[in-house]
């Protein structure tokens, strides 16, 4: 890897040079050779491997969907096609070494097979296939670090401070990545594995008695959390800063989680969010502001971003709105290439400086609709229309009246040949005018989704909570497809 003071000051034309010459040698002296699924693939595509010259050629090779890696009932064994598998040729090439010496030579085979062997792994938490592997070797370990390092260095996080890391303790990239980092910074934490591990109230306990400066969450967690604390009268005045990952963060609800703060004794707390991926690896850095959106730093030595046309696959121009694509570079374990996120960057991918912090290497705009936290791959239809059932999340939680929500889609008497119906479910801070607000949120998603409710559900937030599975699922449940399969 790059020293990453240089790198992130370094001119867009010596990124993109590197860049070329990674990929190069990735491409030729690991994908083609040693990944099953690629080395097929260029092989049935005739693709030459040696004509990649760099980042330009990218559009040349195809796309990797979510569907190619997922396992199925079929192919339960389908995501290790695209584990790094050199071993048998790592040994064949250096094992004239180990013959000439019975310490030096043998050692030297075990490093070149070590630097690939897996040692770590995440599953992804999609809900629509099975859970997939991404896997991590000794060497991609000292990646997830030093990724860990420079997002908190983004975030302005020193040795002085002390971390309390509330992600879901399980397989999966958020809890890690906070775990690698402060590893790697020997950053004091409390990897805490949140309220499904601790309990809220303990977790409130260790928040008074670390007294933290950094808070990392779920936002939807958090969101709870917070309340849940000022209604017990805490004191949460120490944290400065707190950083989101695993789900997107509409700025209506950055607004609540600073005014609970506040109510908790914390003033003037920078609320941030990172943008990250299983696929990937790694997870990026909001560039810090209290109130602008400059977009999330890139490692540009560690992975390849396009953006391109969700429609028809072709690249669009910095700064437009485009679907992300990624590909790894010199990665060991898992590896992917032109990997079709679906998720879209309204902003783009930014290439000149950061105009807030300086830093010259690549973001992607904050502005991202994650089309992948729907039960389906993109977007889903209901009564004959295609919904963008994300238009909920910045809609719902930006609402000053509501605390806690949940959609729900049925097909009328559970026939799948009925008509599809729509309910939310809400719970309202404190008392409300039930009647303005069910007229208000029909025309709302209306407006936003360009479909009708078929009715709105008050609960109280505690059966909200427990049907969101807030404090026992890994992400809460807040887009159900309850709908019979035909």
């Amino acid at each position: 890897m790059e020293n990453w003071d240089k790198l992130s000051k370094m001119p867009y034309k010596e990124i993109k040079e590197m860049q070329d010459r990674k990929l190069r040698a990735f491409i030729a002296n690991q994908i083609y050779l040693y990944s099953p699924h690629y080395s097929e693939l260029l092989k049935e595509q005739r693709i030459d491997p040696f004509k990649i010259k760099g980042i330009d050629d990218l559009r040349h090779l195809p796309f990797t969907y979510k569907w190619d890696i997922a396992p199925t009932d079929e192919e339960p064994q389908k995501a290790k096609n695209f584990v790094i598998r050199p071993d048998e040729e790592v040994s064949e090439k250096y094992g004239h070494l180990a013959k000439m010496s019975m310490t030096g030579g043998k050692a030297m085979v075990e490093e070149k097979v070590e630097d690939f062997k897996p040692v770590h792994i995440h599953f992804t938490t999609g809900r629509t296939a099975l859970p997939t592997p991404f896997v991590y070797s000794k060497r991609d370990l000292e990646n997830i670090r030093e990724s860990g390092a420079r997002l908190l260095d983004v975030f302005e996080v020193t040795s002085e401070d002390i971390v309390v890391n509330c992600f879901p303790f399980a397989p999966h990239l958020a809890f890690w990545q906070t775990f690698f980092a402060g590893e790697k910074t020997k950053v004091a934490g409390f990897h805490s594995g949140g309220g499904k591990i601790v309990g809220t109230k303990n977790l409130m306990d260790a928040f008074e008695y670390l007294r933290p400066t950094v808070a990392v969450f779920i936002p939807g967690y958090c969101y709870y959390f917070l309340r849940e604390a000022v209604k017990q009268g805490r004191d949460f005045s120490s944290v400065k800063r707190i950083f989101f990952g695993g789900e997107r963060v509409p700025p209506g609800l950055k607004d609540k989680i600073k005014e609970l703060f506040i109510q908790l004794g914390a003033d003037n707390v920078m609320v941030l969010a990172t943008y990250g991926m299983t696929e990937a690896k790694v997870a990026w850095p909001e560039c810090p502001s209290h109130d602008e959106y400059h977009g999330y730093h890139l490692y540009p030595d560690m992975e390849v971003f396009e953006t391109v046309d969700p429609e028809t696959g072709e690249p669009v121009g910095e700064g437009e709105e485009g679907e992300i694509v990624y590909t790894a570079l010199d990665w060991r374990g898992t590896a992917v290439l032109r990997y079709r996120t679906g998720d879209i960057a309204k902003g783009g991918l930014l290439l000149e400086p950061c105009p807030n912090c300086g830093r010259t290497v690549p973001r992607i705009s904050s502005n991202i609709q994650r089309k992948s936290e729907l039960k389906e791959f993109s977007m889903t239809k209901v009564k004959g229309t295609l919904v963008n059932l994300n238009n909920f999340f910045p809609l719902m939680m930006s609402h000053p009246e509501i605390e806690e929500w949940q959609v729900e889609m049925r097909k009328r008497n559970d026939d799948p040949f009925d008509l599809d119906e729509i309910y939310l479910y809400v719970a309202t801070a404190g008392e409300v005018n039930r009647e303005k607000l069910v007229a208000d949120l029909k025309q709302k998603v209306l407006r936003d989704t360009e479909v009708s409710l078929t009715d709105i559900i008050f609960k109280t937030v505690p059966e909200l909570v427990t049907q969101l599975g807030m404090e026992t699922e890994l992400k809460e449940k807040r887009i159900l497809d309850s709908r019979p399969q035909d």
